[in-house]
């Protein structure tokens, strides 16, 4: 029924929240914010993530460039603790941006996942990250040799949900909506966006989110589910 598996990257294979935290600490340490007047790193690491989370939702809505998330996220966030410091806020962002992608944090079964289905499928991924980023974390987790075609929004011109990405992944790959699969987190950008296309999708929620949307094709809990939908 289908040819092409097409997967998203961040919290689908590549423990995003991991990975993330694990680098924020180690900011955190490496940076003493603690004398700085940042006195709980968890605190700190939660108000990141919030005015991240905010300002990643205005970068895939068009409304700021790559460089204004990239900028902004820290000072924001260091403001908040009234810590009036561009140079460090922008030390912590290229420190962050070079670190993240050499951690490897892999959801369970990846591996043998995609093992399994590499002999039986293209696989392909499609990702709104930024693209020099999601390849040196395909090459450090060693997943790069998966996939046959890796898309990303920055190449495209276009995020997910759009339409437009998905049509450009179709025709990368030589798949078609019918014969393509879609898996992913985020039941907006990979699963409706899919969706809008005429593609099948199945929704990764290992945190088993409640929802209300009863028309996807599939959803998991684990990877290795995979196995027995295909």
């Amino acid at each position: 029924m289908y040819k092409h598996l097409f997967f998203d990257l961040d919290r689908t294979l590549w423990d995003f929240e991991k990975n993330s935290h694990e680098v924020l600490l180690e900011l955190y340490q490496h940076y003493d914010l603690l004398t700085k007047g940042i006195v709980d790193s968890k605190v700190f690491i939660e108000r990141y993530k919030h005015h991240n989370e905010k300002l990643w939702d205005l970068y895939r809505q068009n409304k700021i460039e790559k460089d204004k998330l990239r900028d902004e996220r820290f000072k924001i966030t260091l403001d908040e603790f009234g810590i009036n410091s561009p140079e460090l806020a922008a030390n912590l962002g290229e420190d962050y941006v070079a670190h993240c992608p050499k951690k490897t944090n892999l959801f369970p079964y990846v591996h043998s996942t995609l093992n399994y289905l590499k002999e039986r499928y293209a696989l392909h991924i499609i990702t709104n990250g930024f693209e020099e980023v999601q390849y040196q974390k395909l090459e450090n987790s060693n997943l790069i040799d998966y996939f046959e075609q890796i898309i990303t929004s920055e190449q495209v011109g276009f995020k997910k949900p759009s339409q437009q990405i998905f049509k450009f992944s179709m025709l990368k790959a030589f798949a078609k909506p019918s014969d393509s699969l879609m898996i992913g987190d985020d039941l907006h950008a990979d699963i409706l966006g899919a969706k809008d296309i005429g593609m099948a999708q199945v929704f990764f929620n290992p945190l088993k989110h409640e929802h209300s949307n009863s028309e996807i094709t599939y959803e998991i809990n684990c990877l290795s589910e995979l196995e027995e939908i295909l």
